[in-house]
């Protein structure tokens, strides 16, 4: 993929994104905060959970939290060109993933609908909310598995068929987690996808170094673990100023975005 090439898709990117943009500043112009008092509240509203303050007479509860989604929406956007880039360039040196771009078309998709849906719950702090949050996040990690699985199993490029298998069975996956994570908590689901994931990466690494730039999966992995620890920080209300512009759970978003974007890099940009 040329220079010019990257540059386009990540200008369209942000050209989608800042639209995006515009579209909740209109909302939280001319809507305010009464449309979501007849929705359940969340635990997360009933508890203040996070340290930014909840602004229940606003449409957006929580201003930072809510837009700073747009950094998922941003990556999505990227992944889903880059899909569409594949399916048209097919050369002979693709490696497997750059060969299954509707995999990453459904992983820039979940991108999207976790931007959407983690926005939607920081703006109303609703139950329904907070499930649209929780399953766009599986999905993320759903799919990632899916990603290191495939290179791990699948050796050359598939049939048809059997992608169209995978995806639908990845999709099927997240839909079960809309009632799975009602039954199990996200405190034992979301480690485990996402150490089940690193190992499978680890795997692939170490049975041809040669062919990743493990760079990458460090600094996904580093970006994941900082993300943790600003998620604690702010839930312990440590470091918090509920009216400042620096929250941080709104930069656990940009970092858990960047680090699954940088994971699926890691298997993209996979020597062929």
């Amino acid at each position: 993929m040329s220079k010019q090439t990257i540059y386009k898709i990540y200008g369209i990117a942000l050209l989608f994104t800042t639209f995006n943009l515009f579209i909740y500043i209109f909302l939280n112009h001319y809507f305010d905060g009464s449309i979501w008092q007849t929705m359940r509240q969340s635990k997360s509203a009933l508890t203040a959970e996070y340290c930014e303050l909840d602004n229940s007479t606003h449409f957006f509860r929580q201003t930072m939290n809510t837009y700073s989604n747009l950094v998922y929406f941003f990556l999505g956007m990227i992944v889903i060109l880059i899909s569409f880039y594949d399916r048209k360039n097919k050369t002979e040196n693709q490696n497997i993933i750059q060969q299954f771009p509707l995999l990453s078309f459904l992983f820039g998709c979940c991108l999207v609908y976790l931007s959407i849906g983690s926005a939607f719950f920081h703006a109303s702090l609703t139950w329904f909310g907070q499930r649209a949050d929780m399953n766009g996040t599986y999905s993320i990690c759903v799919v990632l598995l899916g990603i290191s699985s495939y290179k791990l199993f699948v050796k050359a490029n598939s049939t048809k068929n059997f992608k169209s298998f995978l995806i639908c069975f990845l999709l099927l996956i997240i839909i079960t987690f809309l009632k799975l994570h009602l039954l199990i908590s996200s405190i034992v689901l979301l480690p485990l996808l996402i150490l089940s994931t690193t190992i499978l990466t680890s795997i692939n690494y170490l049975q041809n170094k040669n062919i990743f730039n493990i760079q990458l999966a460090v600094l996904s992995l580093l970006l994941m673990i900082g993300a943790f620890v600003l998620r604690t920080l702010d839930v312990e209300k440590i470091v918090c100023d509920p009216i400042s512009f620096y929250q941080g759970h709104a930069l656990w978003h940009c970092f858990t975005g960047m680090s699954a974007f940088l994971l699926y890099w890691f298997y993209r940009t996979e020597k062929s």
